[in-house]
């Protein structure tokens, strides 16, 4: 059936709920997972009276975001190996989560997407916007989606 999910992680608590079942679902069916993680690209410097003024530079950005990925990716490989599920890793730096989500999927002939939803509606999703929701839009791979809804919304 599926032989490769790609497990999009942010190291949130919803991540680490995606991981355990995207981890269980795997040991199933004896298909390895890649774990993904889209840090945010550098931020543009901002320039105000006829200065840039850069918080941090470019270079120590994107050390410090490399080593984040790594940080979190690195606790999927280890729930990945105690359950016996083979895991490659991918990190990028990227604007736009949900395209990199689908290259990193295209990339590692993944066959399946597994990723977290907050379960927002209303003004907060047409605000906030989705990952989850363009990735659904733009794929033609299975998604499956784990969701955390918020205890004080009812469905």
């Amino acid at each position: 059936m599926y032989s490769n999910f790609l497990v999009a992680t942010d190291g949130s608590k919803l991540a680490d709920a995606v991981v355990i079942h995207a981890t269980d679902l795997a040991r199933r069916l004896g298909a390895r997972i890649t774990a993904f993680h889209a840090a945010a690209e550098y931020p543009e410097p901002i320039y105000t009276e006829g200065m840039m003024v850069e918080l941090v530079s470019r270079e120590a950005y994107e050390s410090s975001a490399q080593a984040s990925s790594r940080k979190l990716l690195a606790r999927v490989e280890k729930k990945a190996a105690a359950a016996g599920v083979p895991c490659v890793t991918h990190s990028v730096l990227s604007s736009t989560a949900w395209e990199s989500i689908l290259a990193a999927a295209k990339k590692h002939k993944c066959d399946a997407i597994v990723m977290g939803s907050h379960g927002r509606g209303g003004l907060a999703a047409l605000l906030i916007g989705s990952t989850t929701q363009k990735v659904l839009t733009h794929t033609r791979l299975p998604v499956i989606v784990v969701r955390c809804l918020n205890p004080s919304r009812r469905s």
